[in-house]
């Protein structure tokens, strides 16, 4: 009991210190390109409003330090590679923007305007040597072209060099069973089945493997990982000893995985989570703006309750509300 106390009061006395690494920046000229293409509701439900006065009052209120901004879904591309490169830039320009004009508050992974290679290669060298973006936000598919795809391998190339942090935020399956998205939205279910199969993809090909210096952050507590994962560790040796897949170093890729806690975890949630990775690769995430204030609010009060009345996650508290990210982003 004296220990758990301890957590807590540590946890409130270091409330401005929480640092949020899956948040959404939204700007007008984003939502232009999407609504003339009649795109507002490609995800299935409407996006909410940004602006950085809002977000520093709501992360004021939150007790949260640091926040990570990245593009939302859906990718602004109906294909013309210079209206989605034009409009990618200036999501980015306004990211780097808040960054500087409120130093410590924000933090940037830049957008890149997939499924264009080219384009995007281009636009990681500008983000990241000129911008000072943080990293990068890769979709799970860019109309199709999903994480892991061969054509990526010259972006992950340019990325590995830098040393860059991904993080990684579902889209729209492609193709996708419209019937079903129609009855239940995409963030109900598809979106934690999309960014693991994504993150699958990537493991099938070693991507991290391959490109050893790239650091990746998987959203919504894993997803599905923590199932899929014994599963096709159980499956992959009949599968390579057919010719159908190739050998897969697990802890070569895994090592590379990153996970954010958007999504208000339950202690079994967390539990499964570190039968995949280890406690230093655990981060906080709230999806703001997608939700209300106040929810997300006492969704960060129930994680901080989450972690200091359990004896054994307690001791990670500080590394998955703070400090993690703090060395993730040093």
């Amino acid at each position: 009991m004296v220990v758990l106390l301890g957590t807590a009061l540590t946890l409130s006395a270091g409330a401005q210190q929480a640092v949020d690494v899956h948040t959404h920046i939204i700007i007008p000229e984003y939502m232009e390109v999407l609504r003339a293409h009649g795109a507002e509701l490609e995800e299935t439900f409407p996006l909410p409003a940004w602006d950085a006065e809002r977000h520093i009052a709501f992360m004021d209120s939150a007790g949260i330090r640091t926040a990570v901004l990245t593009m939302p879904a859906p990718q602004p591309y109906y294909d013309n590679v210079e209206e989605s490169a034009k409009c990618i830039r200036r999501v980015n320009e306004v990211s780097a923007k808040a960054k500087w004009q409120y130093p410590g508050r924000f933090k940037f992974c830049a957008a890149l305007p997939l499924p264009d290679v080219d384009a995007a290669i281009r636009e990681a060298v500008y983000a990241l040597d000129t911008l000072g973006a943080d990293g990068v936000k890769l979709a799970t598919n860019s109309r199709g072209q999903y994480l892991g795809d061969e054509a990526l391998d010259p972006l992950m190339e340019v990325l590995n060099e830098r040393h860059a942090v991904i993080i990684i935020h579902p889209h729209r399956p492609t193709p996708y069973p419209e019937e079903i998205i129609a009855t239940t939205p995409l963030a109900m279910y598809e979106y934690p089945a999309e960014t693991t199969r994504a993150v699958v993809n990537m493991l099938s090909r070693n991507v991290l493997l391959r490109y050893p210096n790239l650091k990746v952050v998987v959203p919504h507590c894993g997803s599905f990982l923590p199932l899929a994962l014994p599963r096709m560790k159980s499956i992959l040796p009949a599968m390579v000893a057919q010719g159908y897949m190739q050998p897969i170093d697990w802890e070569g890729n895994l090592s590379r995985l990153y996970f954010d806690l958007a999504g208000s975890p339950t202690p079994e949630v967390l539990r499964s989570l570190l039968t995949i990775t280890t406690p230093d690769h655990i981060l906080y995430g709230s999806d703001y703006p997608y939700l209300p204030d106040a929810v997300l609010k006492a969704n960060l009060q129930r994680l901080k309750q989450t972690l200091a009345s359990d004896e054994e996650l307690a001791g990670y508290a500080e590394m998955f509300l703070w400090g993690n990210a703090e060395e993730l982003f040093k």
